[in-house]
């Protein structure tokens, strides 16, 4: 059996939402309700000549929910650029069956091949896994991170357990590429929408990050029905989003200053200075603040009363102080169990405060940051010696 209960272990624990890490120590692999700038429509990319997709990327029938881009979950601290299709047995951990189809939704080339054996987190996650990437045009492709098992034909150029390798291996539309259990990740890339991230420079190290639009849009309507149903979120777009930077204003991700941006100081703790203020992916009313080391971790909170709305903070704001609480997915009073099929969840957040972070914008792309765990607002009221700056 793969490390599909390993994945499960991973994620279940995180105070945002049931999900699977997808970002790789190595980083070979691995948007806005404000400011999602892209170049053009989904419908007409790659110059008119973009036709939808008409087969789906998975067998959907065995697909119970998919969770949307943008989510925040443990070394995940900026909204992640993938989305995750969860099985129906999902909680059944070691016991899940690697039974679901991935599909090539289109003719295309498989590019590259990687054979996973770690995963980054806090501890770092042992793996034993795939992530694929197939061209399907000059300037859209598909990302497929946690495949358990490749068809014969893919599986041939198998690089070996923790290896990379440049491929070169033709697929066909609705070609079964491989199966998986429990959940998988799924992306687009189309070179031909470029996001409105503040500072497109800060992601060179992912640099396909400023390229990624809803994936549902590139499918026929038939499969982009399904898939709405199937998604937890409910507001545009319902498969999701990763850019909230307006620029001169709190909103959005931001960067430890001298940290390589989005590539981080270190690699094997890359996202520690990794700092997001946005919203949440499955309730976007909710202000989520996702942290790059909390003590001595990554964590993500939700803000105490819900304002002020980081999208309204500028300079003139000054010193702007959030409680962080945990948080918890409802509906009608009823808490989700993160395994079943709800659609119109909302954030409900924790009385308790896990500490309090000081935010002060002291440049349009300048912020100045200290946290204080363990604290509430009336204990603090201005920084220390210890606060830090970010840049975009």
């Amino acid at each position: 059996m793969k490390q599909s209960y390993l994945k499960v272990v991973a994620v279940i624990s995180v105070a945002v939402f049931l999900l699977l890490s997808g970002c790789i120590s190595d980083q070979n692999s691995d948007d806005s309700d404000t400011n999602d700038d892209s170049s053009t429509e989904n419908g007409d990319n790659n110059g008119g000549g973009f036709v939808a997709f008409d087969y789906p990327p998975f067998d959907l029938e065995k697909v119970a929910f998919i969770l949307p881009m943008g989510g925040m979950t443990g070394s995940h601290v900026t909204p992640i650029d993938h989305q995750y299709y969860v099985s129906y047995d999902f909680d059944l951990g070691s016991e899940v069956a690697v039974d679901i189809n991935v599909y090539s939704p289109a003719n295309g080339t498989v590019t590259s091949i990687q054979h996973m054996s770690v995963a980054a987190g806090d501890p770092p996650i042992p793996v034993d896994d795939f992530r694929l990437v197939i061209q399907h045009t000059p300037t859209i492709s598909s990302i497929y991170i946690h495949i358990d098992e490749l068809s014969d034909k893919i599986v041939a150029v198998d690089p070996g357990l923790g290896e990379y390798a440049n491929v070169n291996v033709d697929v066909s539309a609705g070609e079964v590429i491989g199966r998986y259990g429990g959940s998988v990740d799924y992306n687009i890339v189309d070179e031909d929408v470029v996001l409105g991230f503040v500072n497109p420079a800060s992601y060179v190290s992912e640099d396909w990050k400023i390229h990624c639009p809803d994936p549902f849009d590139y499918f026929n309507e038939s499969i982009k029905s399904t898939l709405v149903e199937k998604c937890l979120r409910t507001q545009d777009p319902i498969g999701g989003k990763i850019c909230y930077d307006i620029d001169g204003k709190l909103v959005g991700t931001w960067f430890e200053e001298g940290t390589n941006g989005y590539a981080g100081a270190n690699q094997d703790r890359y996202w520690a200075g990794h700092l997001s203020i946005v919203y949440d992916s499955i309730d976007p009313d909710a202000i989520i603040v996702s942290i790059g080391t909390f003590i001595d971790t990554a964590e993500q909170f939700s803000v105490k009363g819900n304002n002020p709305d980081p999208a309204n903070i500028s300079i003139d704001d000054g010193l702007v102080i959030y409680e962080l609480v945990d948080f918890e997915y409802i509906k009608n009073d009823t808490i989700w169990d993160r395994n079943s099929f709800i659609k119109g969840l909302k954030v409900r957040n924790s009385d308790y405060v896990q500490g309090v972070i000081l935010l002060q914008l002291i440049e349009d792309r300048k912020l100045k940051v200290e946290i204080f765990p363990g604290q509430t607002a009336d204990e603090v009221s201005a920084f220390t010696d210890d606060a830090m700056m970010y840049e975009r």
